[in-house]
């Protein structure tokens, strides 16, 4: 199967000043190609990313002498055409919005390859082609990749790629277990494993109010006004790394130890319009929790079940099937017919367990 890693590089200034001038170029493709085919779509044509990329190559690349600079990737330009056509068929598919114009400093990135060679790695060294020889701060696994995507965070470079590799399927403890997402306890097992709510944004709420005080104070354009910019940015980053730290040690564990997975099918963007709680509910990163659940379940070797949304997981009664209404401030579920006591969220877990049951 294949798989995709993603660590931090150790570049020195030159190094980082080279991986610059490569988001630079791919930000300026993607953003003439998306102006063409806007201008080219109101002349009433029909443009694409391959006609785009052949006008660009043939007349607009030679007239700019510095995208051809020495030690800059070539192949950069040919992914940023990939990027924007892959935005265009996402927006003609209903599944994303409109192509937006890209600014610098906001997700810089670029993608190069070998001309169709694999790229060894392996170790704390990669050798990218064109570029040479950058570091890492931590090992890769020796294998070969088709090609490499590198992005900034704040003031940190990270490289990004896919290879393949064979997994067997770990040995499972238990056969199912059905999962009850919350704002209070993050999630609930049907085996009575909680795994509590850390509400990392809330913890740091303080000290990101502090920075975006101190950056809004700062004179635009101005050195200082970068440097508090960068510090909000990578404080930004460090709790969107806590977060996806817990979320990846709650699917590990889920995948690792159990045969089958009943998850609720969230109404997320539905749940984000309730204002009182869009902002934790936000930071548990629903989303990301299930798009980690679906690889790691073919990486562990499990069976992922997605219930019904209309399913009534916390107002059904686990003992006897009672149905009735349960308000989010009442906690405990306390059964109307048989009166059966037992906390909302195992209860709620319980049952979705009982739908993976032939």
């Amino acid at each position: 199967m294949l798989l995709s890693i993603k660590t931090k590089l150790k570049l020195n200034k030159n190094q980082a000043k080279v991986m610059s001038k490569h988001a630079g170029i791919a930000r300026f493709t993607y953003n003439w190609g998306l102006a063409t085919w806007n201008s080219l779509y109101q002349d009433g044509l029909k443009p694409n990313k391959y006609l785009l990329k052949k006008f660009f190559n043939n007349h607009v690349k030679p007239e700019f002498t510095w995208i051809k600079e020495t030690g800059i990737c070539q192949k950069i330009t040919q992914y940023a055409f990939d990027n924007l056509g892959d935005s265009f068929s996402k927006f003609f598919s209903k599944k994303g919005g409109f192509p937006r114009f890209k600014k610098k400093g906001h997700h810089d990135s670029f993608t190069i390859d070998a001309g169709g060679k694999p790229i060894p790695v392996g170790g704390t060294s990669i050798k990218l082609p064109t570029i040479g020889w950058v570091k890492t701060h931590e090992g890769l696994p020796h294998t070969t990749c088709k090609s490499i995507t590198i992005s900034r965070t704040a003031d940190s470079w990270f490289i990004a790629f896919a290879y393949e590799q064979n997994h067997e399927p770990t040995v499972k403890t238990h056969e199912i277990v059905g999962v009850d997402l919350g704002v209070k306890e993050l999630a609930t097992l049907s085996t009575g494993v909680v795994f509590p709510n850390p509400k990392h944004y809330k913890a740091h709420f303080i000290k990101l109010k502090r920075l975006s005080r101190v950056l809004a104070r700062k004179v635009k354009g101005s050195s200082n006004r970068y440097k508090a910019k960068i510090q909000l940015a990578k404080h930004h980053a460090k709790i969107a790394n806590l977060r996806k730290n817990t979320l990846h040690q709650v699917t590990t564990y889920l995948c690792k130890n159990h045969a089958t997975i009943v998850v609720e099918d969230l109404n997320i963007g539905g749940m984000l319009k309730n204002h009182k709680l869009a902002q934790v509910i936000a930071d548990c990163g629903f989303h990301e929790f299930k798009r980690q659940l679906e690889y790691k379940a073919k990486k562990f070797g499990c069976e992922i079940v997605v219930a019904d949304r209309w399913f009534p997981s916390s107002k059904t009664c686990s003992s006897c099937g009672h149905i009735q209404d349960m308000p989010l401030k009442e906690r405990v579920y306390n059964c109307g017919s048989c009166g059966h006591s037992m906390d909302r969220d195992l209860n709620a877990a319980i049952n979705l367990s009982r739908l993976a049951k032939p």
